[in-house]
């Protein structure tokens, strides 16, 4: 949210306001004369900066802003103490204003002296060669892809992180909240927690799979079998993949037994004592949430 006037504006305004206090005609005591234009954006990359081409929706944010504070009143945790809720500055800056200047050309005169268009220009034109001779814009270069686009590449696991698609990105945001919710928050342990996400998901797909196939005029779409079927070449991958483990740790206990590879003797029982110190504890203790 910002107020964008060209500085000869600002300097003609109080050039007319001193004057008409100077003439004693009209009376402009404690008046509001709101000078300002709107603020316009359109030209302001076209020579210098490039304009961020993530944007998040209004609404997501106010999501997200609620979620937050639901989980700091949770927690009891709050660092600063504010006198405004941060939902309602969100909404303040997710708005556009316009200020009415009409008051300013009844009482005082003011008429711009530059047009909006043209103090942008000048105000480009005035810091564009700061911008082009700095490092920043010599050796950056806006195509080249980030580390992390390069990282991720371009599947599911990219478009999610990346905020490539908002849709998916947010869903997938909610379900983490609410399992973090349903596994931490609820004071139940990690088994029953589990057991009862379990009985649940089986509930609901139970009563999708007894549902007609129209509803009062909107058509259910069935899930098909095929969505449940696990393709063979998954299961013998599954099975390799626990055989060779297994074997790995069978041959790990032969070379513990030998007594020969001390090395490999002090990892385990360092892992062994980190995962009896993590056992004694539980999840909400050791996420720093519990007491």
């Amino acid at each position: 949210m910002s107020d964008f006037t060209y500085v000869e504006n600002v300097a003609h305004a109080h050039i007319c306001a001193a004057e008409t206090m100077d003439s004693w005609v009209v009376s402009v005591a404690g008046k509001v004369l709101l000078k300002f234009e709107r603020y316009y954006s359109p030209n302001w990359s076209c020579q210098l900066h490039c304009r961020p081409f993530i944007k998040v929706p209004t609404w997501m944010v106010s999501y997200v802003v609620i979620l937050s504070q639901y989980i700091h009143d949770k927690l009891g945790y709050r660092m600063y103490k504010y006198s405004v809720s941060p939902h309602y500055i969100v909404q303040l800056a997710s708005r556009n204003r316009t200020f009415d200047c009409s008051a300013a050309q009844k009482h005082l005169g003011y008429s711009p002296v530059v047009s909006l268009e043209d103090g942008i220009k000048s105000t480009v034109a005035s810091f564009s060669h700061l911008s082009k001779d700095s490092s920043f814009m010599r050796f950056g270069n806006f195509d080249e892809q980030s580390k992390a686009e390069k990282l991720l590449g371009s599947g599911i696991v990219a478009d999610v992180l990346l905020w490539r698609d908002e849709r998916r990105t947010f869903m997938c945001f909610l379900i983490l909240a609410l399992a973090f919710y349903w596994f931490f928050f609820c004071g139940k342990t990690f088994t029953s927690s589990a057991a009862q996400l379990l009985l649940l998901v089986t509930a609901i797909l139970y009563g999708y799979g007894i549902l007609a196939s129209d509803i009062c005029g909107f058509a259910v779409q069935n899930i098909p079998s095929s969505c449940f079927e696990i393709q063979n070449s998954d299961v013998k991958n599954s099975i390799r993949s626990i055989s060779y483990m297994w074997n790995r740790v069978v041959c790990s206990i032969r070379l513990l037994a030998k007594g020969e590879d001390w090395s490999r003797f002090f990892k385990v029982m360092a892992f062994l004592y980190l995962f009896k110190w993590i056992v004694s504890y539980s999840l909400a203790v050791l996420v720093g949430i519990g007491k």
